[in-house]
């Protein structure tokens, strides 16, 4: 009797399971052996026997989590053999530093599983790449129609606008430690912007490592020990928690900023307290999430994390075979 077909990847409540190799993708819980896709917390985490990522990653797990027994760095388009005949490779994701999309195969069987990822050019990690598969494993958590992200020069420019409208105050931009904070810091000196940025202090070691790594991310400065007027008319970059904590005291009548997709929804916006919503985001969109599965072509498509029926719905409508999975702790951009 032959196999039914894809049999031997299972999505579980907490992770994709290769069934063979008796390993995981990006599990919830700790496993004997874990490939992971990238460093965000949603997605890797401590306690397992074997880590497999890449090195940029493995160097994430390490600063955020501590993870150093077991790690196996797997380089892009490296490819690896686990056991019961599957192999796996990684390649680029373009959603942080160190991001990889998993390819998998066995028994003639192409799989890829994305983590998240996004298609916009982003000078802190290398882009995207269309991998052709017969089952492709995406995201969906801008999985909306109304999610349609802006040119993210459009939004520098808002930024630097304020700053320069408001010489008196400071610029306060809540993004997240990991992919965003230094992807904003990159993308304002690609726009031009030589003068020092200002830091929490939360922010600092990851921005450090991006550096280890070869990004230029100019002179960074941290806030603490700078007298309150010393900051005006500066740009300062904290995590979202900080945007109205007492930290944020400290500053010169800041213009509070936030930078996430979630930004084009107003409600998220109030919610923050975000004078300046800046629409900037570390994953597809709408269109480039319905343009990657047209791209890839697969034979069928698995949905996860994220606005699961809406893409399902658009799957159907253009005669693209498809499900959604039910993956535990999968949906939001914050980390």
């Amino acid at each position: 009797m032959m196999a039914a077909a894809f049999s031997w990847i299972k999505a579980e409540p907490q992770g994709i399971r290769i069934v063979p190799a008796d390993c995981w993708i990006d599990p919830a819980r700790p496993a004997d052996r874990a490939l992971i896709t990238h460093g965000h917390a949603d997605h890797a985490r401590g306690g397992h026997g074997q880590t497999l990522a890449t090195p940029a990653t493995l160097a994430i797990m390490n600063l955020r989590y501590g993870v150093t027994d077991g790690a196996v760095p797997v380089g892009y388009g490296e490819e690896i053999k686990l056991a019961g005949d599957v192999t796996a490779s990684f390649h680029p994701a373009g959603h942080v530093l160190g991001s990889a999309q998993v390819l998998l195969q066995h028994a003639g069987e192409r799989v890829i599983v994305t983590g998240d990822y996004k298609r916009r050019a982003d000078p802190t990690c290398p882009p995207f790449e269309v991998v052709k598969c017969d089952v492709f494993v995406t995201e969906a958590t801008f999985g909306l129609p109304v999610f349609r992200h802006p040119p993210i020069g459009e939004e520098i420019a808002k930024l630097l606008k304020a700053r320069a409208d408001n010489p008196e105050r400071c610029v306060l931009v809540g993004a997240y430690a990991l992919g965003k904070a230094q992807r904003l810091i990159a993308e304002l000196r690609r726009a031009g912007y030589r003068e020092p940025i200002y830091l929490h202090g939360a922010l600092e070691r990851m921005c450090r490592l991006y550096e280890e790594h070869g990004i230029d991310l100019g002179e960074l400065r941290l806030v603490a020990g700078m007298p309150k007027g010393a900051l005006a008319g500066q740009i300062v970059i904290c995590p979202p928690s900080a945007l109205t904590d007492r930290w944020s005291r400290r500053l010169p009548d800041p213009i509070t900023a936030m930078a996430s997709g979630w930004m084009r929804i107003r409600a998220r916006a109030r919610q923050r307290m975000a004078e300046l919503p800046l629409i900037i985001s570390d994953h597809a969109d709408w269109d480039e999430l319905t343009a990657t599965i047209s791209e890839v072509d697969p034979a069928e498509t698995w949905i996860t994390h994220g606005r699961e029926d809406a893409l399902l719905r658009w799957c159907t409508l253009n005669q693209r075979k498809a499900r959604a999975l039910a993956l535990v702790g999968f949906e939001d951009e914050d980390d």
